[in-house]
Order: C-alpha cells, then sequence, then structure tokens
C-alpha cells in the first residue's frame, strides 16, 4: 500500500529491529510528535525501551506481523536481514521505507554488486562462488590477497576471510559453512569513507559526509568530518551516493560505505538502507541528525538541513570497557565538550556495541584528541 500524502505529527511510525538505531530513531520521532511502534524478537530492546509499544514475536509470525502492520501508518527499519516475506506482508496495510526491493538486493552481496554494476558504479572486480572448484577458479583470476564473504548475513567483519595463498581456499570454504558466496580482488585502500543520503518520496535528497572511518577487528573504531579530503575525491563520493539512491528509488536513508584507493579512485564496498553507525555523529554536530532525517523521509516530508555546526569526532564504546568494572563515567563527563550517548543494553560484551561519544572543536584533529582521551579515560586504573 503506498501513499502520496504526508504522514504528519502524531501518527504511528512502526519499525523493524530493536537495537539502538531504532532506539535512536524512536527518540527522534517521539521529539517531533510522532509515537512508535517496535517489531522484535527480543523483549526490552534498546528500541523497545523508548517506544510507545513493543512488539515481541519472531519474524516469521505472519499473524503477528499482521497485528502490527494494521496499528502503524507508514514502516521502516533499521535492522535488514529479516525475511523478504516480512516486508510483503507489511505493505499490504502500510508502505515500508525503503521498499522490500532495496531490502532484498541490500541483504545479498552479489545482488548488490551486480545492481551497482548495472549501474555503472566502481567496484572491485569480483566472482560469484558456490564451491571450492569455483573459489579456485576465482583465486587465480583475482590473485592473492582476496577476500570472500559469505553472500548473506555477513556484518562487522563476520562471514569473511582474507585468502593470501590458494593453498588456504579448502579450509576457508569450509570454515564458512555457506553454498554461495562472493569474492572480491584486495582494495589497497588509503582510508575507508561512508557516504549517509537521505531522499524522500518527491525525490528530495540530502547528504552526510563523506566521513572518514577507522576500524579495529572489523568493527567501526572512530569516524571524523569533515574527512580531509581532496575536492574531486568527495564529489565522487556524493555523486556515487545520489546515483544509488536513485537508481533503488529509496525512500528513507541509506548508507554508502566506500574504499578510497592509493590510486585516488573511490570504490563503493557496501550498503545500508538504514541510518549507519558513522553518522551518529550527526547528532550532535549538524542541524538534522540522520534520524530525524530519517523520520522527514520515510513520513513524505520536506528534508531538514545537513549543514554541519563544526569539525567532529565519534569514536564506539565496545563491550571491552566493561570487563574489569564499570566505566568511571564521571571522569569522562569532566570533560565538558564530549557528548555521551548509551544504548541502554542490559549486558556488556566483548565488540558489542554500548554507546558512542562524540566531540566538536574547531579543528578536526583538536576534535580527535578530545575524544580519544576522554574514552581512555573510562577505564578505571
Amino acid at each position: 500500500m503506498m501513499t502520496t500524502q504526508p504522514v504528519l505529527p502524531g501518527s504511528i511510525l512502526g519499525v523493524l529491529g530493536g537495537g539502538q538505531l531504532g532506539r535512536m530513531f524512536s527518540i527522534a520521532a517521539r521529539r517531533m510528535g510522532y509515537r512508535v511502534h517496535i517489531y522484535s524478537p527480543d523483549r526490552l530492546t534498546p528500541a523497545g525501551q523508548v517506544a510507545d509499544v513493543e512488539y515481541v514475536a519472531d519474524y516469521k509470525d505472519l499473524d503477528r506481523l499482521g497485528d502490527f502492520a494494521r496499528s502503524i501508518d507508514v514502516c521502516t527499519f533499521e535492522f535488514e536481514n529479516v525475511p523478504s516475506a516480512v516486508s510483503d506482508t507489511i505493505e499490504k496495510f502500510a508502505p515500508v521505507r525503503p521498499s522490500g526491493r532495496v531490502l532484498s538486493i541490500s541483504q545479498h552481496r552479489l545482488r548488490e554488486k551486480d545492481m551497482l554494476s548495472r549501474a555503472g558504479l566502481p567496484v572491485p572486480q569480483y566472482r560469484r562462488i558456490q564451491s571450492l572448484s569455483d573459489l579456485l577458479t576465482a583465486v587465480d583470476e583475482l590473485g592473492t590477497p582476496c577476500v570472500i564473504k559469505t553472500a548473506t548475513s555477513g556484518y562487522d567483519g563476520k562471514g569473511q576471510a582474507v585468502i593470501d595463498s590458494r593453498e588456504v581456499c579448502e579450509s576457508v570454504w569450509k570454515s564458512l559453512a555457506t553454498d554461495e558466496a562472493i569474492l572480491e580482488q584486495f582494495v589497497d585502500f588509503e582510508c575507508e569513507l561512508s557516504v549517509i543520503g537521505a531522499r524522500n518520496p518527491q525525490g528530495q535528497v540530502a547528504f552526510y559526509g563523506p566521513f572518514r572511518n577507522t576500524h579495529r577487528h572489523h568493527i567501526l573504531d572512530m569516524t571524523i568530518c569533515p574527512a580531509g579530503l581532496a575536492h574531486p575525491v568527495e564529489q565522487a563520493a556524493l555523486d556515487i551516493t545520489r546515483t544509488v539512491l536513485e537508481s533503488l528509488d529509496v525512500v528513507g536513508v541509506l548508507c554508502v560505505e566506500m574504499f578510497l584507493g592509493r590510486n585516488g579512485q573511490v570504490l563503493v564496498n557496501e550498503l545500508a538502507p538504514r541510518p549507519h553507525n558513522s553518522g551518529h555523529l550527526t547528532i550532535d554536530a549538524h542541524f538534522t541528525c540522520q534520524f530525524e532525517q530519517q523520520v522527514r523521509a520515510v513520513c513524505g516530508l520536506p528534508l531538514g538541513s545537513s549543514c554541519q555546526h563544526a569539525p567532529a569526532a565519534m569514536a564506539n564504546l565496545l563491550g571491552d570497557l566493561w570487563e574489569k568494572a564499570e566505566p568511571d563515567w564521571a571522569s569522562l563527563l569532566s570533560e565538558p565538550s564530549v557528548k555521551l550517548h548509551l544504548y541502554g543494553k542490559e549486558s556488556a560484551r566483548t565488540g558489542r556495541k554500548m554507546g558512542h561519544i562524540t566531540a566538536l572543536a574547531e579543528r578536526i584533529d583538536d576534535a580527535m584528541s578530545v575524544v580519544q582521551a576522554a574514552r581512555s579515560r573510562l577505564t578505571r586504573s
């Protein structure tokens, strides 16, 4: 069911997924006068804690999904790895934004790369892998090192491995335990970038970034903006994002993760059809944060300004910080320019995203120094 009429404050917005992205979306939506219903298999989720209603049921429970869909005016998601039948069921009662087609493409790496290639966008060379024989042939064609990734269900470095010689192919293929994967040319990159784009049903677009991202153990560690890139590189990243939004007819928010090669070429790595970890600094650093922009886009409202107040740096807070004791929040907050965001997760574990901190400054180097020093004070000596 599609509508061209705006979904106005006072309406009920539905969110698939109960994580921190849904939490921050819900906060933005409620600030604007909307009510929020969350659908998730888990109870008392980060998003459910701040939503009006939390539906707790499996994504395969189509009857319960129907109840959820009948209760809302428009649906979006903060977690894209849900069965396609979920979107199909909800669309019988309310618009789903971005659409089920966008969801289907983004949750399958081969479909995603094929779409990007058809759109004429630069991607690393890749091959479809369905057997060990396929893998051996593809490694010979692309050379080593190269990267193999499962076609579905991979994130934060899960479901992937670097192949540095032909001899490891058999053990790597067995370890992935999959019947479909993608092998990609290894990219010798200068840095990792992301751009977040928003688009409403009328075709209006807004962009954040490019952001410069650094990772530790395949998990985003820090994001800065501005990224300190040459203008042609920035423009290429923005142009790529615009093409993706328009090619997929996205209504909502979508992040394009990219590599900047040492040869100066920008290559698309992956898409995330939702707000993104690298965009969390927009909450404090921009006129309209990515979550308010998501509300505006999926509700068919005019988009807000994506202008930035000041240079900003964001650092993730992972569960590792809780290993020995509760982090020293008082010490962190003794730095008055640091903003703390915690996600309300009940337990901490290694690698789990528990929150983030952001700092603004007149210079990007100063913002980075402040946020790094503040995070280091969290661990009690």
